[in-house]
């Protein structure tokens, strides 16, 4: 999925990912006899402008060479589940992008002829109606983007969202004919995802960050969270009672053992940390052992999972 893609030959993916005052570049190859492998994986001090950066980064991490594809902040974009026209297999995709535009223009707080739309289609289980995820963003947010890289002389090949690269680390944690839920957080908050045989079934945004649920008050949002796992599971439970779930699976989170142990006391359902090195492989790129680096890094590792 993305709001913008162009094809062009690679073995693998380069994701660049723009926070506050850090660029996080990585480098992963999917393979298919073994884990996918990370090349590389590094944290940079924004210096200048976000075009400066992408030109000093350029040659170092041979931006010029790899396919490239970078992530949309949270509040750029939103991420609308809604049902799917009763005809929407039968539809080429352009189609129902289109369809689609019109069926949301309510949902979204600016222009949805100038809006940059994609959809994902859900696959329908059990007797649970077939629906389809949509995503839109304003054309401006998505056009900066390009301009950056262009401006730049990087090669970008897809724009994405927070979202899927959280599925992209998930499906490789799944087992067999079950369900996982795994739910992370950054410095801006959390993202609870529900996934099934690689597809996403189920999204909440948690607005609680990570260093809120590490630090000295921690515990004072635990209760917070933990409801809103709660619901989202129940809800879930509702909707796709023919996927069971294995577990749920908390992203890196240095200084949350209490919080993964506070879970893992008050749901049903098995609770676990996510430890990256147990389906990627690191050789490379021997810092990402440490939970710190898989924290810092989770979203550009699940961005250059792109298969």
């Amino acid at each position: 999925m993305a709001f913008w893609k162009k094809q062009a030959a690679g073995d693998g993916w380069t994701s660049v990912i723009f926070g506050t005052d850090r660029i996080v570049v990585a480098d992963v190859l999917r393979r298919a006899d073994a884990r996918p492998q990370v090349r590389a994986c590094d944290s940079f001090a924004r210096e200048g402008g976000e075009l400066d950066a992408l030109k000093r980064l350029k040659n170092a991490k041979r931006l010029a060479q790899n396919r490239c594809t970078t992530l949309l902040w949270h509040g750029q974009y939103q991420f609308l589940q809604v049902d799917a026209p009763d005809n929407a297999k039968d539809m080429p995709r352009e189609e129902l992008r289109e369809a689609m535009r019109w069926r949301i223009k309510e949902m979204v707080d600016f222009p949805i002829e100038t809006a940059g739309i994609d959809v994902i289609v859900i696959p329908p289980v059990g007797s649970h109606s077939p629906q389809l995820w949509v995503v839109v963003a304003n054309r401006e947010a998505l056009q900066s983007r390009v301009h950056l890289f262009q401006d730049s002389k990087i090669s970008l090949e897809a724009i994405d969202i927070p979202e899927l690269a959280q599925r992209n680390i998930a499906a490789l944690f799944e087992e067999l004919n079950r369900g996982l839920a795994v739910v992370a957080f950054d410095s801006k908050g959390g993202r609870l995802t529900i996934s099934y045989q690689g597809e996403l079934y189920t999204v909440r945004y948690l607005d609680v960050s990570g260093p809120e649920l590490a630090g000295a008050q921690a515990e004072t949002q635990f209760e917070r969270v933990l409801l809103d796992i709660q619901r989202t599971l129940d809800n879930f439970d509702r909707n796709y009672s023919a996927i069971p779930l294995s577990r749920l699976l908390v992203g890196p989170l240095p200084g949350g053992e209490r919080f993964v142990e506070y879970l893992a006391e008050n749901l049903s359902l098995p609770v676990s940390s996510a430890n990256l090195a147990e389906v990627l492989d690191f050789e490379a790129a021997p810092g990402l052992a440490d939970v710190s680096a898989q924290y810092e890094n989770w979203r550009a590792l699940g961005a250059a999972l792109r298969d």
